[in-house]
């Protein structure tokens, strides 16, 4: 009888070190990867989840029905919390979508007996119809605003969460059923961001306003701590186990090779215990946190670009960092650019038609002016790609032909067009220019007036408008308090409706459309493209609506940067800055001598 009792001892004790998979020998230390963000999240509320930073840790904390592969070029999406790819009617109108049955809540004083509840259908529901609740101060509405039937008037309605919206509903507790008003191919993809994480009501309500930073969500990890400075976030112990299917993620043996990635198929993720995300804004403090190993992985700053690479064109990384780092150079999938807010009728649209054009006129002689080859040079080191309009290089859509002079500095041009409208030093407007407070951005705003000043615009007119976080700049502009607002824009989807809608009207602030741009033909063509599929027909309806931004001078744009990310050789992963974003952590693993406990 002892026998038994030890053999089933033994068998239990087995199982139990199975399902902790703690991964390769090395003991059983804790297992902790250390990243490092540029920025600081605002908020950990999926509904608030809107800067890069904050969507990284989101999907983290949370599920989403999609994700993208992790290691798949081209970006593919691939179930998440959904079980399959959703069934889709013929029209295009109706889209089917089960659920993984068995996932859970993590356990959280919200819920009975502190213990997490099973996920259902209901939850993306209610999720969902954050976005359109006023009280929420939801910020993704944009993303499903007059596209899924009913939802508009139930905002309308007054918002009664016990109020069915027809056409987003829970079949089932296992099944969603989302009716469009026309079809919508991107919808899919909009499964897969951070504001359409799935959220428990009853966390939401019990938590009110803390649940900014008190999240309770189903994903990979669970918030252990969060401050100004850092995250720190540890291994949900009853995340779902699924296996990591090389295959199945997209592997390309020939391109993704050595970086250890192979030595991960068939385990469990997520493969560290915690996740330690550090906070650090100013270049040099990050690159001084990589460098003495505080931690593993850096976007390396352009300030020491010279450092990094022994060649611009391609990037390559030098001699002297090959054994101690992986290198990656990623063109990115999005754009650098300046923003006019057109409601500011200093600058944007006037309703005296004489004012509206001399406004016109600054606005075009200011994006003259602009020098994006110097703002490449000195800010992205020469290798970031500038070119005319609002769809980046990477979009199937881009327009090559687009003309060169919508980016070419022309200060004589910008200097005549001013003349002939009546500007000159005595009453040119006071320029305010929005920014984050770090060294590099008040920099950039230095270089700015001296293209200004350069352009006839007495020095003591272009001011800085300060900002303590980004988070604190992002809230002012989107209540249209910013003048000129430099910001830039990674692409949620790999589908360039997603900069299209940037000048959506409907979208205004505190929307995406932060230039407040709002032209009637430009909308048009918007919503006539909005439900065709990837064709000649629609990227001929985006062209035209770039060049209508350029012409309007709604923007001064664009570049899109080369990001050079480093890291660990120990640290076995392939990150991602785009689609996958955040998505990666759950798939990264430190080896036993890069690991420290916590």
């Amino acid at each position: 009888m002892i026998r038994i009792y030890l053999t089933l001892l033994v068998v239990l004790l087995s199982l139990a070190a199975c399902e902790h998979d703690s991964g390769p020998a090395g003991g059983d230390s804790l297992r902790v990867y250390r990243h490092s963000m540029d920025g600081v999240p605002g908020s950990l509320d999926p509904a608030r989840a809107s800067s890069v930073y904050d969507k990284f840790l989101a999907v983290n904390l949370y599920d989403t029905l999609y994700r993208y592969r992790y290691l798949a070029r081209p970006y593919q999406l691939t179930p998440n919390l959904a079980a399959a790819m959703p069934e889709v009617s013929d029209d295009g109108l109706v889209y089917t979508i089960r659920l993984r049955q068995g996932v859970t809540f993590v356990d959280d004083p919200a819920f009975p007996e502190g213990t997490g509840r099973e996920v259902t259908a209901g939850d993306f529901v209610y999720a969902i119809k954050r976005h359109f609740d006023p009280k929420s101060l939801a910020e993704g509405a944009w993303l499903w605003q007059g596209r899924i039937r009913g939802l508009d008037d139930w905002k309308a309605a007054g918002s009664d969460y016990d109020e069915p919206v027809p056409g987003l509903l829970a079949i089932d507790d296992h099944t969603v059923r989302i009716e469009l008003t026309t079809p919508f191919p991107q919808l899919t993809h909009t499964l897969a961001q951070g504001f359409a994480a799935v959220v428990p009501r009853e966390a939401v309500e019990f938590h009110g306003p803390a649940f900014s930073n008190h999240p309770v969500g189903s994903g990979p990890f669970r918030l252990r701590s969060i401050d100004s400075a850092r995250a720190l976030l540890e291994r949900n112990p009853s995340y779902r186990r699924e296996p990591f299917d090389l295959a199945a993620e997209g592997y390309d043996p020939v391109s993704q090779a050595g970086l250890g990635l192979e030595s991960l198929a068939g385990r469990t993720p997520p493969f560290v215990d915690q996740l330690r995300i550090e906070f650090i804004t100013e270049d040099a403090a990050r690159w001084n946190a990589f460098v003495s190993g505080e931690v593993q992985f850096i976007k390396v700053p352009a300030s020491q670009f010279d450092q990094v690479l022994e060649s611009r064109h391609p990037p390559k990384l030098s001699h002297e960092l090959r054994d101690r780092y992986h290198f990656e150079a990623s063109r990115e999938s999005g754009l650098v650019y300046t923003n006019f807010n057109l409601a500011d009728e200093r600058i944007g649209h006037h309703p005296d038609p004489v004012r509206d054009e001399q406004n016109h006129a600054l606005r075009c002689a200011i994006v003259k002016a602009f020098d994006w080859q110097r703002r490449n040079d000195t800010f992205y080191y020469g290798i970031g790609e500038v070119f005319p309009g609002i769809i980046p290089p990477v979009a199937a859509e881009f327009d090559p032909g687009l003309e060169p002079g919508y980016i070419e500095l022309d200060l004589d041009g910008a200097r005549q067009l001013l003349a002939v409208h009546g500007w000159n030093a005595d009453n040119l407007p006071v320029l305010e220019y929005g920014f984050p407070a770090s060294v590099t951005e008040r920099q950039m705003f230095e270089q700015f007036r001296s293209f200004m000043v350069d352009l006839g615009f007495p020095r003591e007119n272009i001011k800085p408008l300060t900002f303590a976080s980004y988070a604190d700049y992002y809230r002012a502009y989107s209540r249209r308090e910013v003048m000129l607002i430099t910001s830039s824009w990674t692409m949620d989807f790999p589908d360039a409706e997603n900069t299209m809608q940037l000048f959506y009207g409907p979208n205004g602030a505190p929307g995406s459309n932060s230039a407040n741009y709002n032209n009637a033909r430009y909308d048009e063509l918007y919503r006539s493209s909005s439900s065709l599929m990837p064709s000649a027909e629609r990227t001929t309806l985006y062209r035209e609506m770039n060049r209508m931004v350029m012409e309007d001078c709604a923007s001064i744009t664009g570049l899109s940067r080369t990001l050079l990310f480093l890291w660990d050789r120990e640290a076995l992963m392939l990150p991602d800055r785009s689609f996958v974003g955040g998505f990666f952590l759950r798939f990264v693993e430190v080896l036993p001598a890069a690991s420290t406990g916590q």
